[in-house]
């Protein structure tokens, strides 16, 4: 075959219209080939002749997009100072746009010898792994736009793109589980009238199928296990010809703009699937294992792992840093994605072993013109020390807040002591922002999202039930906040279940209604229930995936309403912080707090140990959320009881100056939304156990 020197940059395989140009950094090879394979598996191995300041190139003008590929890299092999170069292992591209294949578990993607890990094992993987494509850049863009909604606009719906479609009953059964089951009309339609703004897509880069769980006759359903960085994970593709993953992904993102929905990816950036020392050899291993991942410092055999997956990738090193940003800049550029969810991004801010908010991956992001302009969030934490971070992250970014979590659920299940973390919880948390001058939606909001318990399994186990996973219900969190309502799992019991769909109406209106960004977990709104398992992550299957014909169809409307009443009344996603210098108190204009007797929430009132009841006006008049214009916007004045404790209370309303007429527009007790009976200032009103009453002010004639 023909081949010319070609050029180091861009990395990765690049087709012009005319040939592919290729390029690979390497700082650890003393030679790369080149390995073309055909339709049959059949190799040719081209050495790549140039180098350009650690990058190995070569331009071949009869490569054409849909050639699978691969690289084998020659240089030294010494676990002990972190060298593992094995040419006997085809490696995937960095860069590669498409990815065909998956890992077959033969001996031969081991880069050692079982009985002697510091000795390599020269055996070929070829046949075992999966391969690089050379991808066809060009797509029909036109009439697509990248979506801007407002942060304070946004409502995220977290899905998986096999569970959401895998088993809806409207969308083919060839599309169903893929990227264009989730294009078809059935899924856009159910988003659109749903009402969120956002899909946040659980992760779509490639990832691999983890041995052990193969080995147990499980999979790798939630996807956190990435191999590449550019390539949109094959198996979700409805069309299996080498490299159609990419446009079939590029029809999904443009059917959601078309809807006004916008696409966040879920991005896994602190870890690839190559695990610690005893892992495969894939990828980043074999190309330059001490640039790509953060080693011990005393025995380079071993990784750091600041993510309990083996591994943790070099943020430190120029290359890993280029990668990471040109990855997140072709999603944006090229793949027209609207932001991302930075997996355990705690790891991404550590520089040399603590989490440093003003690290280099800061920096460049910050300095980035486009990556800065999308929507960044961050799950705040990892499991190495110093790891729980929330509140912590730079200006621009939105954050995953367990702490607003973790004290919704205790308040609902009625725990002591949380009325004052919970009001400041659905007020924005500006305890934790407002310091380091970020708004409220940097604050996003959840209750349940796909690591955990459901909604629906949230108020029916005390327990995790994961039996199913293989690990003798070892794996999974113990701790989760979690109430059965008097008994665990399923249950014919009328009233049992009456108080369950009230307590998931609770968890509804208050994430809903609190300032900041709300994130519903796909299925929550129609009663998905995993059994039990909080830990699903291995569960590819009916457990997981969406239930369409048991769906609680009741709920699903309930939410729908709901979504549509936050969107309509603003003064519940407002753009800035109350004003007053505290959350409760008698000189607060915009918010004030309130007790059963309708006076002032004074200091003492907030510790109680059983205060489980508020009432909270929200003034809806002149809110600093500017129109177009930069207009203030105008609302109704709003008063919401909530009673966490276990018995009826009656709440008398405050005096007439905070409102003289008001009517019930929420009643979680009696499932509506709308408007109900009306009151007058200082009328008592009864609040029924474990609910939440909305009262919207008659606005003056």
């Amino acid at each position: 075959m023909r081949f010319w020197p070609g050029t180091a940059y861009p990395l990765g395989a690049t087709f012009d219209g005319v040939g592919t140009n290729f390029s690979i950094f390497s700082e650890a090879s003393e030679s790369i080939e080149l390995c073309l394979f055909d339709d049959n598996g059949e190799e040719t191995r081209i050495k790549m002749p140039e180098e350009s300041g650690y990058c190995r190139h070569v331009y071949m003008p009869e490569v054409m997009p849909g050639q699978r590929y691969g690289f084998r890299v020659y240089g030294d092999w010494n676990p002990a100072e972190g060298q593992r170069c094995n040419p006997g292992k085809v490696l995937l591209d960095p860069y590669a746009k498409a990815v065909e294949g998956a890992v077959q578990w033969d001996t031969s993607v081991f880069p050692y010898k079982f009985e002697e890990p510091d000795v390599a094992n020269p055996s070929d993987s070829a046949a075992f792994v999966p391969k690089s494509v050379v991808n066809q850049p060009f797509f029909d863009w036109s009439g697509d736009r990248l979506l801007r909604w407002p942060w304070h606009e946004t409502v995220i719906y977290e899905m998986h793109v096999k569970g959401f479609t895998k088993r809806h009953p409207d969308i083919p059964p060839e599309l169903q589980g893929t990227y264009a089951g989730l294009s078809h009309p059935a899924s856009i339609d159910y988003l659109k009238h749903l009402g969120v703004t956002a899909v946040e897509l659980m992760p779509v880069h490639q990832f691999i199928q983890d041995k052990h769980l193969v080995d147990r006759g499980l999979r790798n359903y939630w996807g956190y296990n990435s191999i590449c960085y550019f390539a949109p994970h094959n198996e979700y593709a409805s069309d299996k010809r080498p490299g159609a993953v990419v446009a079939e992904f590029k029809q999904m993102v443009k059917a959601m703009h078309q809807a006004g929905i916008e696409v966040i990816l879920d991005v896994v950036y602190n870890h690839t699937a190559e695990g610690n020392h005893l892992g495969p050899m894939l990828c980043f291993k074999g190309i330059d294992n001490a640039a790509y991942y953060r080693l011990v410092e005393s025995d380079k055999r071993y990784y750091m792992d600041y993510t309990g997956t083996g591994n943790s990738l070099n943020m430190g090193h120029q290359h890993v840093l280029q990668l990471i940003m040109d990855s997140l800049r072709y999603w944006i550029q090229e793949m027209h994605v609207d932001g991302f969810r930075f997996d355990l991004a705690a790891t991404l801010a550590r520089e040399l072993h603590d989490v440093d908010r003003l690290s280099t991956f800061f920096d460049i992001i910050h300095q980035d013109p486009v990556i800065s302009r999308v929507k960044l969030i961050a799950e705040p934490w990892d499991v190495g020390p110093g790891g729980y971070q929330v509140g912590n992250f730079p200006p621009g970014w939105s954050e995953w807040n367990g702490k607003y979590r973790d004290c919704v659920r205790d308040f609902w299940r009625g725990s002591e002591r949380t009325l004052g973390e919970f009001a400041s919880r659905f007020t924005g948390s500006s305890d934790l922002y407002a310091d380091t001058q970020r708004l409220p939606y940097a604050s996003v909001n959840f209750v349940t999202a796909h690591d955990g318990f459901t909604m629906e399994d949230l108020v029916s186990y005390n327990e995790k039930h994961n039996a199913a996973n293989g690990e003798e219900n070892r794996d999974g969190e113990d701790n989760n906040r979690s109430w059965n309502c008097g008994s665990e799992g399923k249950t014919d019991d009328p009233e049992i279940l009456k108080l369950r769909n009230r307590q998931k109406r609770n968890f509804l209106v208050t994430l809903f209604l609190s300032q900041g960004v709300p994130m519903l977990l796909g299925g929550d709104e129609s009663g998905r229930t995993q059994d039990g398992n909080n830990n699903a992550y291995c569960q590819d299957n009916e457990l997981s995936w969406m239930d369409w014909e048991n769906a609680d169809w009741e709920l699903l409307e309930f939410t729908r309403r709901l979504i549509r009443f936050r969107r309509e009344h603003p003064v519940f996603r407002r753009r800035g912080w109350f004003h007053g210098k505290r959350i409760h108190g008698k000189e607060v204009k915009d918010i004030a707090w309130f007790t059963l007797e309708g006076k002032f929430m004074e200091e003492e009132n907030w510790g109680e140990d059983f205060a489980k009841t508020v009432g909270v006006f929200l003034n809806g008049e002149s809110i600093p959320n500017p129109n177009p214009k930069g207009e203030p916007v105008w609302d109704s004045c709003f008063y919401l009881l909530f009673n966490a404790h276990w018995e009826p209370l009656t709440f008398q309303l405050p005096s007439k100056k905070w409102g003289d007429k008001w009517n019930k527009v929420i009643d979680t007790a009696v499932d509506i939304i709308e408007a109900g009976e009306t009151l007058h200032a200082e009328d008592e009103i009864e609040v029924q156990a474990r609910s939440i009453a909305v009262l919207e002010a008659e606005k003056e004639q």
